[in-house]
């Protein structure tokens, strides 16, 4: 019979530890997750959720590995670590029985960054929000004289629906349009925050043009803001919209699948949970909204400062035609800074009293 090597062998990735049942392994990862607990015996144990670019899985500290325990308990959420383990199984899934673990600094041999946090965390690394608040914005992506006749038509029809307007229509389409602005900050901030907007330049946006944008814009590539958001939304322990499931995060999971770029998070999975995804719309509403219940409508009815003043939705396309994404962006930022303002509302004067909150 084989026995387990004694010395331990690297993975290079933690979705590659599924077929090493027993060995003693190495890995990196980032830590989303440490949470104490004890036995029915009263032992002393930690549950880990440990996250690479491949995969998320879970692990389990034991009494008897005590460097390990201390060292995860010191631990900030967002941590590069490099574990000792072996690979077992509880209730049928995966988890890592974890032996040895260290924080790691970017000059520790064999890391690599983006196999750990993907193509995304570098960008904005040093923004990753605990509570975040975003919002997007959408335009036409698809050339309406190149398609097919039977995809024109379609649009035409469906058009019908909002007096004509196809832009209208295209930009709402995750299959039709495309992500120009995603605005976001911290929710649980104190005063006021920071909102940063990623956004994709016009076509006649040269390097000299976006020089020029202020520092709060950060020009990228439509993949480049999905990664990026994957990125924000895998390190937040809650992601709050106003609406988001009924157009924002469903928007952005589609045009992931278009990229092919993975949408690393589930936030359309349970709707009357509060986490990981928050939509203060459904919070408000219960699905059973009463009368009109935009954001617009909401900040003038509780007072805070409405995010439409200078634009409307129906306005960013022709506006992103004619070179204007710092106005749209700035419609966007305001768009986060609204939500922010209810969110906190919400959380101080509903959310602070329920048992899942």
């Amino acid at each position: 019979m084989s026995q387990a090597r004694l010395e331990p062998v690297h993975v290079d990735s933690l979705a590659a530890v599924e077929g090493a049942p027993g060995e003693l392994l190495t890995a990196f990862a980032w830590v989303r997750r440490v949470s104490p607990g004890r036995t029915r015996g009263g032992k002393p144990f930690l549950d880990l959720e440990l996250v690479d670019r491949s995969c998320a899985v879970a692990g389990k500290i034991w009494e008897d590995a005590g460097a390990a325990m201390h060292a995860a308990g010191d631990l900030e959420r967002g941590a590069p670590v490099k574990l000792l383990f072996r690979v077992d199984r509880y209730q049928g899934a995966l988890q890592l029985n974890i032996r040895g673990l260290r924080a790691i600094g970017d000059d520790e041999p064999g890391y690599d960054p983006i196999a750990v946090f993907g193509d995304g965390h570098a960008r904005v690394a040093s923004s990753l929000c605990r509570a975040l608040v975003f919002d997007i914005e959408t335009v036409p992506a698809v050339d309406r004289e190149a398609a097919p006749a039977s995809v024109t038509r379609a649009i035409e029809r469906h058009a019908e629906r909002f007096d004509g307007d196809v832009d209208m229509v295209m930009g709402l389409s995750p299959l039709l349009g495309k992500v120009v602005s995603l605005a976001y900050g911290e929710g649980d901030s104190d005063g006021d925050a920071e909102v940063t907007a990623l956004v994709v330049p016009p076509a006649d946006h040269d390097e000299r043009r976006q020089a020029d944008y202020p520092a709060w814009m950060k020009p990228v590539s439509e993949v480049e803001l999905l990664r990026t958001f994957w990125t924000l939304a895998e390190h937040a322990e809650v992601v709050i919209t106003y609406n988001g499931r009924g157009f924002d995060v469903p928007f952005l999971v589609a045009r992931s699948l278009v990229h092919q770029v993975p949408a690393r998070v589930d936030l359309l999975g349970n709707p009357y949970a509060l986490r990981p995804h928050l939509d203060l719309y459904r919070v408000l509403t219960q699905g059973r909204a009463a009368g009109p219940m935009t954001l617009e409508i909401v900040c003038w009815a509780l007072g805070i400062e409405s995010p439409k003043d200078a634009m409307d939705g129906s306005q960013v396309a022709p506006a992103y035609a004619r070179g204007e994404i710092e106005s749209i962006a700035e419609y966007n930022r305001r768009d986060v800074e609204a939500t922010t303002a209810l969110y906190q509302r919400v959380r101080e004067q509903l959310l602070r009293f329920r048992d899942d909150w």
